[in-house]
């Protein structure tokens, strides 16, 4: 077969998501930096869904779900993205490489435990990570810009089949997806400011306990009775709520740190002082959200006396951060 090699700009990013979109859309004329684009999302939140099982263990998120950035992103600057699923893998393939055919690059969900070029100890059963397919070589293999690496990969045909068709929580089902056109002068300000009181408002939660701040409370209180609760439990449940904010994507203390970003990119763009005041805030908010991975782990460890209570009450600083956040977020207008 003829080999495909379409040019790429191949960036390592923070999050796959952002990071994918950044990449897309970079092909297009656009260039939005990953921060941008997570804030425009206004996908800052917190989610405990203790009914959700990942692993035997609760979901905990630290962002809206999969798919969300990219979606919204995309709706809110009037980018033309066609997305596409499949219950035939053989047709999702053969869609793949007609996009490749025609000069595309193609974002696509896949589960990071079947994709060979990730090492032994980082492949897991995540069913929503993003990357780019920018061709496929002679011998069948696809080129990919993974935004988790630092160069670009190859990865066997049948391997990425699997990791596009893979079962269980959040599947993708050969999600595809191809950014077709991107309006020319796109005035960033008037969404900047509208994604920053979506973001204040998505902060607060919802009616359930389960979401932002009351979710944060919620899981804070659930720490605190594990002083009942088996001890190699307890350490199982506060080692998943640390890998879900640290090793999973960016986790919780990462996409409070690209929020602040977005903020400071946003006061340079705007001239707002208010938003740069903002950014030193969330900066302040992720640093409170690595301490208090830090206390689960030295917890969980034993490593220094540090309580179930300490932890739980690092939590629920967090909590009170994020609401001090969001009351500063509702002030900001527009100048």
């Amino acid at each position: 077969m003829t080999e495909i090699k379409l040019t790429i700009e191949h960036q390592q990013s923070s999050h796959c998501e952002t990071g994918v979109l950044s990449t897309l859309l970079r092909a297009k004329g656009l260039a939005l930096s990953e921060p941008m684009i997570f804030g425009l999302s206004s996908a800052l939140t917190f989610v405990y869904l203790p009914m959700v099982k990942i692993g035997g263990m609760p979901l905990v998120a630290y962002r809206m779900p999969p798919k969300t950035i990219i979606k919204s992103v995309c709706k809110k600057l009037k980018i033309k993205l066609h997305s596409q699923k499949f219950s035939n893998p053989e047709q999702g393939m053969q869609a793949l490489d007609d996009e490749l055919a025609k000069g595309n690059l193609v974002g696509l969900q896949s589960s990071v435990y079947w994709l060979p070029y990730f090492p032994e100890d980082m492949r897991f059963h995540f069913n929503a990570h993003n990357l780019v397919v920018y061709g496929k070589t002679a011998e069948g293999n696809y080129l990919i810009s993974d935004p988790v690496f630092e160069e670009l990969v190859e990865c066997p045909s049948e391997d990425l089949k699997r990791a596009r068709f893979a079962k269980g929580v959040l599947a993708p089902k050969g999600l595809m997806y191809v950014v077709r056109e991107v309006p020319d002068n796109i005035d960033l300000t008037p969404h900047i400011y509208s994604s920053i009181a979506k973001t204040a408002k998505m902060m607060r939660g919802l009616i359930l306990p389960f979401f932002g701040i009351k979710g944060i409370n919620f899981l804070s209180k659930k720490i605190r009775n594990l002083a009942s609760a088996k001890p190699k439990y307890t350490k199982l449940f506060l080692a998943n709520i640390v890998r879900m904010q640290e090793e999973i994507g960016t986790g919780g203390a990462g996409f409070r740190f690209m929020f602040a970003s977005f903020m400071a990119e946003a006061a340079q763009l705007t001239d707002n002082q208010e938003l740069k005041a903002a950014a030193e805030e969330a900066t302040a908010v992720g640093d409170n959200w690595r301490d208090f991975a830090m206390d689960s782990v030295l917890f969980c460890k034993k490593r220094k006396d540090v309580t179930l209570e300490d932890v739980a009450n690092k939590l629920s600083q967090c909590g009170e951060q994020e609401t001090a956040l969001r009351q500063t977020l509702l002030a900001i207008k527009a100048h």
